[in-house]
């Protein structure tokens, strides 16, 4: 595998040089592929930058952490937990900090960014780092504030972190960490991955919960 400078600063945004980050980040390029490091570094990049522009105070480190773990989850020794994957990067992100002896409320915001990355409309409203994991997350895969960013900041992060044939990729990353557990894409995003990718898949209805549920009326 391939791997930029760990501690490299990037469109004026600099991955912290701490003992935390650099764990961080040899855990992740020690269990993950390319496409998720890459991907992991660029929503560090791209939640810092979202981060500045809207003027929020975040502590760079668990940002970093956060952003490192968000995705942890999706590997081949959490895919029979039967829990959504975002929980167990946050459980694995929760882990490795209190190996650490980092205050219990910045493990609980790294756990809650990562938990809800893929949650619309909740992480804006909460703790910055909870905020700027779902911004980098939405800017990376959805494209969401696509020209909020400038065209020079995008292209350093994209030039330290490329994201050849990335579409495909992170669909494919999602469905082989998601397909063995499809319950647990019940309400959430990532029923449309399965739905796409997996044959005969069936995604649970809200509705039909409700109805066939015990109660009588």
């Amino acid at each position: 595998m391939t791997h930029s400078d760990p501690h490299a600063t990037v469109a004026d945004v600099s991955v912290p040089d701490t003992r935390i980050a650099a764990a961080a980040t040899e855990l992740v390029r020690d269990t993950t592929d390319d496409l998720v490091y890459h991907h992991s570094r660029r929503v560090y990049f791209f939640g810092a930058l979202q981060g500045r522009r809207r003027g929020l105070s975040f502590d760079p480190e668990l940002l970093y952490v956060a952003a490192m773990f968000h995705d942890i989850g999706l590997g081949a020794e959490h895919r029979g937990s039967g829990r959504r994957f975002e929980v167990d990067g946050a459980d694995a992100a929760r882990a490795f900090l209190r190996g650490y002896d980092v205050p219990e409320d910045s493990v609980r915001r790294v756990w809650t960014a990562i938990a809800l990355h893929t949650t619309p409309g909740i992480p804006p409203y909460m703790e910055p780092e909870v905020a700027l994991v779902t911004a980098g997350v939405e800017y990376d895969v959805l494209g969401i504030g696509y020209d909020e960013l400038s065209p020079g900041a995008r292209e350093a992060v994209v030039a330290a972190h490329p994201r050849p044939d990335f579409k495909r990729a992170i669909l494919k990353a999602f469905t082989d960490g998601i397909a063995p557990k499809p319950e647990t894409a019940f309400g959430n995003v990532k029923a449309d991955v399965l739905r796409h990718f997996v044959p005969g898949f069936t995604p649970g209805d809200f509705v039909e919960v409700i109805q066939d549920s015990p109660w009588p009326e």
